[in-house]
């Protein structure tokens, strides 16, 4: 525990003769009353002072270690203003000094420490600047809301930063709106660097997910020279970011209904330096006006972001089509991977030879290309049984918004993370491009 300023607080020592030290210590082990977080100090008149836990001594103990463990020694009490840490309290993990100093504090209080208490502590945390943001299955026990608000301080401190606040629950609304809950501190304002890019963001309002890291890295790295893309769940511009800061997009449109998640949004792109190549368009994207002008298009909304497709559809270019990033969460089962083309262990039915190319006539006049050159990972069966319902969808979709056949192509199946047991965060690059008339 730290006094305001950030200065350790005091702890209370027994103070005796140095002859009488290693006497006073053996007592104080054997009756789990020496404080093993704190080292033994020499005082200014040679004294010794060793370190107990809780804020006094019984009487009790004190005379037993004046009458029966070291007969004619001094034994008084003292407060150690700026106790030194022991080694061991330096070299201890971050888990066990917060259980250390959570566990002094609540005796101290009056409360009685026990196994269900430790156990109720939290053993992993999301670390934002100065704010730690703790999960939902901790501090859950009814004795701890007798020992709010000091509680939280007691924890921070442990912690080593100045803000807290507790996961709950995603709430079921259009949002998703995080249930986090602000335990200390005056805002859940943040900031997170990834790849060179700010995102600054409230906790207690917008997500943040640290596993899109990998798709955040390969959406950086293609070619949108000159292009203008759709983003149709910005955020706070998770994606939106990468494209224009690393991909070097022409124009992003975000669009995002989220308030806060756009108030966040335009602060990022500020930040960033990139705020006059992006427009955004707050409210429902399925009212989105506009249409024939992206080069691509991403639709970053899980568990699945089937509702945008129509848009997604009517905002590419009529002339030349695009590329659609589609995110989707795929059940699948455990340990069931198709290898690339070229392995041995290779599922002939499908994995069609890249050169070979199956057009699928459609009632509606639709095709579809079905060469799957871009496919160079190994895959589950499920994942790709999904790209291709999707891909026969998406065509379908075309066909009906522009009102002529359109060529389509998978690309690519990129694994995002796991994001439960047996569900999988994958992406679709679906290329799509309208097939030339035929004379």
């Amino acid at each position: 525990m730290e006094r305001e300023g950030g200065q350790p607080a005091a702890v209370v020592a027994v103070v005796t003769e140095p002859r009488f030290a290693q006497r006073y210590r053996e007592y104080l082990e054997k009756e789990k009353l020496l404080n093993r977080q704190h080292r033994v100090k020499t005082m200014p008149d040679g004294t010794v002072a060793l370190p107990v836990l809780g804020e006094a001594l019984p009487e009790q103990h004190l005379r037993e270690l004046r009458n029966r463990v070291a007969p004619g020694s001094t034994c008084t009490l003292a407060q150690l203003l700026d106790p030194v840490p022991s080694k061991k309290a330096q070299s201890c993990s971050p888990a066990q000094r917060l259980c250390l100093q959570v566990s002094r504090w609540v005796e101290s209080q009056g409360v009685t420490w026990s196994a269900a208490l430790e156990a109720d502590l939290p053993r992993s945390w999301q670390r934002h600047g100065n704010l730690l943001l703790l999960s939902e299955d901790c501090f859950k026990a009814e004795q701890w809301k007798n020992l709010e608000p000091e509680l939280w301080e007691t924890v921070a401190s442990a912690l080593g930063v100045q803000r807290l606040a507790k996961r709950g629950r995603v709430s079921p609304d259009d949002t998703r709106t995080p249930a986090v809950t602000l335990l200390l501190g005056d805002d859940g304002w943040v900031e997170h660097v990834d790849n060179g890019i700010r995102y600054n963001f409230d906790i207690t309002q917008c997500m943040f997910s640290f596993g899109n890291i990998t798709e955040k890295l390969r959406v950086a790295s293609l070619p949108c020279v000159g292009q203008v893309l759709v983003d149709l769940y910005a955020g706070i511009g998770y994606f939106t970011l990468p494209f224009l800061v690393h991909a070097a997009a022409a124009f992003v449109h975000a669009c995002e209904w989220n308030p806060h998640a756009v108030l966040a949004l335009r602060k990022n792109l500020e930040l960033n330096g990139v705020l006059d190549r992006c427009q955004i368009h707050f409210g429902d994207n399925r009212k989105l006006k506009l249409s024939n002008i992206a080069d691509r298009v991403n639709l970053g909304l899980i568990p699945s972001s089937e509702e945008g497709w129509p848009i997604a559809c009517q905002v590419l270019r009529k002339d030349a089509g695009g590329i659609l990033h589609i995110h989707q969460n795929v059940e699948s089962s455990p340990g069931k991977i198709l290898q690339p083309p070229g392995s041995s262990e290779m599922e002939e039915e499908h994995w069609p030879h890249p050169q070979q190319i199956i057009t699928n006539r459609r009632g509606n006049g639709a095709t579809r290309d079905s060469r799957r050159k871009g496919l160079s990972v190994a895959t589950k069966p499920e994942w790709h049984r999904w790209a291709e319902s999707a891909e026969t969808c998406i065509a379908t979709l075309l066909q009906q918004v522009h009102g002529k056949a359109w060529k389509t192509q998978i690309l690519h199946i990129q694994l995002v993370k796991s994001y439960a047991p047996h569900v999988d965060h994958i992406v679709l690059d679906l290329e799509c491009r309208p097939c030339p008339l035929v004379g």
